[in-house]
C-alpha cells in the first residue's frame, strides 16, 4: 500500500472516527484528522498484533483504523479533561 492511500483511508478512517466519537474538545482541521486516522491504523494495527488477531507484518484494515482513531479520541477526551478541571 502507498503512501497515498494510506493518507487517504487515514483521512477517512479519522472522519468516521469524528463522527462516531461525540465531544467538542477534538482535534479538527484536515491535517489533524488526517494524522488521527493514520496514527489510528498503526494503533489498531500493534494492538492486533499483540492480541494475536493479525500476524506480523499484517496490517490492520479501513474498520481497525477506525477502531484505532476513536480509541484516541477517547483517550484524548480523557486528558483534555484533566486539563481543563
Amino acid at each position: 500500500m502507498g503512501i497515498i492511500t494510506t493518507i487517504i483511508i487515514g483521512f477517512l478512517a479519522g472522519v468516521v472516527a469524528k463522527f462516531v466519537t461525540p465531544g467538542s474538545n477534538e482535534p479538527s482541521g484536515f491535517i489533524l484528522t488526517t494524522i488521527l486516522g493514520v496514527i489510528g491504523a498503526v494503533v489498531a494495527t500493534y494492538l492486533g498484533q499483540a492480541l494475536g488477531w493479525y500476524r506480523p507484518g499484517e496490517s490492520a484494515g479501513f474498520i481497525g483504523a477506525v477502531i484505532g482513531a476513536v480509541l484516541l479520541l477517547v483517550i484524548w477526551a480523557m486528558f483534555s479533561r484533566r486539563r481543563t478541571v
